[in-house]
C-alpha cells in the first residue's frame, strides 16, 4: 500500500530579482514500511523534497498525498495537525530547545497535540527515552549531552506521537562514525521491528545501501527511483 504519494511536483522560489527551481516534476510513491534514501549534491533540492512531503512547504505544483489524503486544499492549522498526528522529523543538527530538559523536549509533540493527560505523556516519555537508551538523562539538558546523545533525544521526540512515517535530514551528518551506527541502528529497529515508513536524506552511500531504495536527484530533478 502506497503510504507517501508524490504526483508531479515542482517547486520554484522567487525573489524580486530572481527565480530558482529547487524541484522540477518529481513523481514516486514509499510504500507502507518502506526505508528509502534519498541522494544526491547538495543543493539539489533534498531538504526541499522532505519539507514539503513534511508539510512544512508547499509546492508550486504538483501535489502529495499521505495515507491517502488528499493534503493541497488545507488550512495552514489543519496542516500542523495532520503533520503532528502522522510525521516525525530528525534533524542534522537535533532541533533541541536548550532550555528545556531532556524529557521537556521529548514532550513537546504531545503538548502541542492536546487531549493528552500529564500522567500519559509522562509515561510515554519514559517509555520512548528506555527505547533509546537514555532513561538516565531524563533531567538533563541539551548542553550536557554527546552530540549522540542529542540525535536519540530527537529521535524519542520523533516518534512518542507514533507516527507512521519518520522523515530524517541527514541524521548522522554531525556525528562520528561510532555515533552514526548506533542512529542507523535505532531507525532500522524502528523500520523493522516496528514498521515505520522511514525516508532519509543521507550523503553516506554505505547507509544508503542498507535501505530499501535510493532515489537520486540533480539539479532538482530526480534521476533515478531504484
Amino acid at each position: 500500500m502506497s503510504l507517501i504519494k508524490v504526483d508531479g511536483v515542482s517547486k520554484m522560489y522567487r525573489t524580486s530579482e530572481i527565480e530558482t527551481l529547487a524541484l522540477e516534476n518529481v513523481n514516486f510513491t514509499i510504500d507502507e514500511g518502506e526505508f528509502v534514501s534519498v541522494m544526491g549534491p547538495s543543493g539539489c533540492g533534498k531538504s526541499t523534497l522532505l519539507n514539503i512531503i513534511g508539510l512544512l512547504d508547499r509546492p508550486s505544483k504538483g501535489k502529495v498525498e499521505i495515507a491517502g489524503c488528499q493534503l493541497e486544499g488545507m488550512s495552514d492549522r489543519q496542516l500542523a495537525a495532520f503533520r503532528n498526528f502522522h510525521i516525525g522529523f530528525i534533524f542534522q543538527s537535533f532541533h533541541l530547545i536548550q532550555s528545556l530538559s531532556v524529557s521537556d523536549n521529548v514532550e513537546l509533540p504531545l503538548i502541542y497535540r492536546g487531549g493528552i493527560s500529564g500522567k500519559e505523556r509522562s509515561r510515554r516519555v519514559k517509555e520512548v527515552l528506555e527505547r533509546v537508551g537514555l532513561s538516565h538523562r531524563a533531567d538533563h539538558y541539551p548542553s550536557q549531552l554527546s552530540g549522540g546523545q542529542c540525535q536519540r533525544v530527537a529521535i524519542a521526540r520523533a516518534i512518542i506521537g507514533n507516527p507512521s512515517i519518520i522523515l530524517a535530514d541527514e541524521p548522522t551528518g554531525n556525528l562520528d562514525s561510532k555515533m552514526s551506527a548506533e542512529i542507523m541502528g535505532i531507525l532500522h529497529r524502528l523500520n523493522k521491528d516496528e514498521g515505520r515508513t522511514i525516508l532519509m536524506v543521507t550523503h553516506n552511500e554505505e547507509q544508503a545501501s542498507e535501505t530499501d531504495r535510493v532515489l537520486r536527484f540533480f539539479d532538482g530533478r530526480q534521476i533515478t527511483n531504484c
